[in-house]
């Protein structure tokens, strides 16, 4: 009886001692287990975090607020003071752009921190280097003009014509800098009531000019058109300055610059200037 009893009782301890084995491995294997799924819960939400942090960026990305215009375009088409901002300034604007000079004028400009309109026609920007050259403009931070697609005379055309020498022109500087421009300029000067209209409906600012010279014989030259551009006894407050995308313009722009800052005159930023 003592035998059976002491080999049951060596049954049940080892019995006991098994399952007390097989209990701490099965803990050990659910402490691990449990480890890695916290684990991966905490790679997962950060992981969920990471995201949602950047999307959470993306939607609260706001724009930048737009400029408290400072500046209105006259009736005689020069600058002026809404309020109490300096009444001497002057207006760089490059017609027929980008041609030829455009994005070396661009350059020299931001060399000397110079903002300016440059005024496109969209016969330049129909080739892959054209609007290459006009996305290298805007992305040097100049503002972008509508001078029409083709530089026709808008009085001789119809209102088809008008509509897309103007708008089709805004769908394509569209395309290929992510903006509609905000300032119109007619070829030649020569708007119609239909233009006004349609410049309106863009959004954009007719402008027209104070002074130019470099299209004239005389001053095709760098050196004289400089000279003019800065001791014309038209240079006022406000003036608006026309000048060409040209080899003498270009040759000129830094000389202008220089002449109008040291008259005194500070060189208008556009996005000052209101808008539609």
């Amino acid at each position: 009886m003592k035998k059976w009893t002491a080999f049951l009782f060596l049954v049940l301890f080892w019995l006991t001692a098994c399952s007390g084995v097989k209990s701490e491995e099965v803990q050990e294997q659910e402490e691990y287990q449990g480890k890695e799924k916290v684990s991966e819960k905490v790679e997962e939400e950060e992981s969920t975090g990471a995201k949602d942090h950047g999307e959470t960026k993306e939607e609260e990305a706001v724009p930048a607020e737009p400029v408290e215009p400072q500046y209105e375009l006259t009736a005689n088409w020069s600058i002026q003071p809404i309020s109490d901002a300096n009444p001497q300034v002057a207006l760089i604007t490059i017609d027929d752009a980008p041609d030829t000079y455009a994005v070396e004028m661009a350059k020299t400009l931001k060399e000397k921190e110079a903002p300016a309109i440059f005024f496109v026609n969209g016969h330049f920007i129909e080739t892959e280097e054209g609007k290459k050259r006009l996305k290298e403009i805007h992305d040097m931070g100049f503002a972008i003009g509508n001078h029409t697609a083709s530089h026709a005379s808008l009085q001789d055309i119809s209102e088809e014509e008008q509509h897309e020498e103007m708008v089709g022109l805004n769908d394509k500087i569209e395309e290929i800098i992510g903006e509609r421009p905000k300032f119109f300029r007619a070829p030649f000067g020569q708007n119609t009531d239909y233009s006004k209209q349609l410049a309106a409906e863009e959004n954009m600012l007719v402008m027209n000019w104070t002074y130019g010279y470099d299209w004239e014989s005389e001053y095709q030259d760098a050196s004289a058109l400089a000279d003019m551009m800065v001791n014309t006894p038209l240079l006022n407050h406000g003036a608006n300055l026309l000048m060409h995308d040209r080899e003498w313009t270009n040759g000129a722009l830094g000389e202008i610059i220089d002449g109008l800052r040291e008259k005194g005159y500070d060189l208008l930023d556009p996005a000052l200037i209101k808008t539609p």
